[in-house]
């Protein structure tokens, strides 16, 4: 395990443990169903509907929610190799439900894993969405806290979660196979899935977007760095630029980029992006950055450092083209870049538990999904 992968498996691990969740590990939300308990010196603070976190301090938590809710625990099938007679998508996927995807894929030498949210109303020649969850977490855990699976409901998209192999279950953003397009890190599972979708399933090639959070927002940077041909938005939610973590020595609890105190120039970041895929000279992906100015976990410094990245990678100003405060509700605040290449959602006094309810549905709508 890379001292990156410690750090962040200490850092924002969720709870394995029935007892107590350590410190800056997830104790409560919608679809939680594991321990509400926090290790001594830390408390379960409340981040939003979908998102507790044991954070260091003994002050009085909001209490975490109890509101029914529907899980729908992963089954196991082997999709077909195409679209059927009917003419649907995925036809062995079964509708309404997480399924995992036991088909081969392509290339997955880490062995990344697969589930699939395919909704009853899903469209003709679909849209996708590969969804990446946290340091710690699971498919199953990302789809239970967030929004995206209603949004799928209501927009008839498919959507792919993610699932790290390693033991940590985070992302690996730092080593050389996955800073390499097709080198044998988790990227190269991630692109292979959305080759097979595509090929597959009917997936409509222009829309196919990846988001994710915190470990999760970090591979989405990746992604866009490493198949911009493939995808065609992303919305990085609590991420870092894409090469911070690279050799980065943490000693926990800080690590040099995730404390926000590794400060790089545009072109010096742009130039991190480029080497994913020296031999790329077209276009890149869109990008949303989401962060929070109170993020206990990745500093806040960590949205203006992918902001210097994203503006040098498309050629565009730095200074925002139009500013709007309370967008999409409060206490965010939008800045829009260029033509539009790159939004980025400022929220004050958030923390680390994002997505923040309701502002998924601005994200698809940034995809076009």
């Amino acid at each position: 395990m890379t001292s990156s992968f410690r750090f962040l498996f200490t850092l924002i691990s969720f709870a394995t443990s029935a007892v107590a969740v350590p410190l800056w590990g997830q104790c409560g939300g919608i679809g939680y169903s594991g321990s509400t308990t926090c290790d001594s010196g830390s408390v379960c603070t409340y981040q939003n509907d979908y998102y507790s976190q044991c954070l260091p301090g003994s002050s009085t938590p909001k209490p975490t929610t109890t509101t029914p809710t529907t899980t729908t625990r992963p089954t196991t099938t082997t999709t077909s190799t195409g679209t059927g007679g009917t003419g649907l998508p995925a036809p062995s996927i079964p509708a309404g439900q997480l399924t995992q995807l036991t088909a081969n894929v392509g290339s997955n030498p880490s062995g990344v894993r697969f589930y699939v949210y395919k909704p009853s109303s899903v469209k003709v020649n679909p849209g996708l969405l590969l969804a990446l969850h946290p340091c710690g977490g699971t498919a199953s855990q990302y789809f239970n806290s967030n929004q995206f699976r209603s949004l799928a409901d209501q927009r008839g998209f498919i959507a792919i979660y993610g699932e790290a192999p390693a033991s940590t279950h985070c992302w690996d953003v730092t080593s050389s196979a996955a800073l390499k397009r097709d080198a044998g890190g988790d990227p190269t599972g991630l692109g292979s899935v959305i080759k097979y979708a595509i090929s597959n399933w009917g997936v409509n090639p222009s829309k196919v977007f990846v988001t994710g959070t915190s470990s999760g927002a970090m591979m989405t940077n990746l992604m866009a760095a490493s198949y911009p041909d493939l995808i065609n938005a992303a919305a990085v939610f609590a991420g870092v630029p894409v090469g911070c973590l690279t050799n980065s020595a943490p000693t926990s609890p800080t690590d040099p980029c995730a404390a926000g105190t590794v400060i790089r120039s545009g072109s010096d970041w742009a130039a991190r992006v480029r080497s994913v895929y020296s031999s790329y000279s077209g276009s890149y992906p869109r990008i949303q950055v989401w962060h929070g100015t109170s993020d206990p976990v990745v500093n806040y410094q960590s949205y203006t450092e992918q902001t210097k990245q994203w503006t040098s990678v498309f050629g565009i100003s730095a200074t925002p083209v139009s500013t709007s405060g309370n967008t999409p509700k409060s206490p965010w605040t939008k800045n829009t870049y260029g033509s539009g290449q790159l939004q980025t959602f400022s929220g004050q006094g958030i923390g680390h538990g994002i997505p923040d309810p309701g502002t998924e549905s601005t994200a698809l709508d940034f995809f076009g999904l």
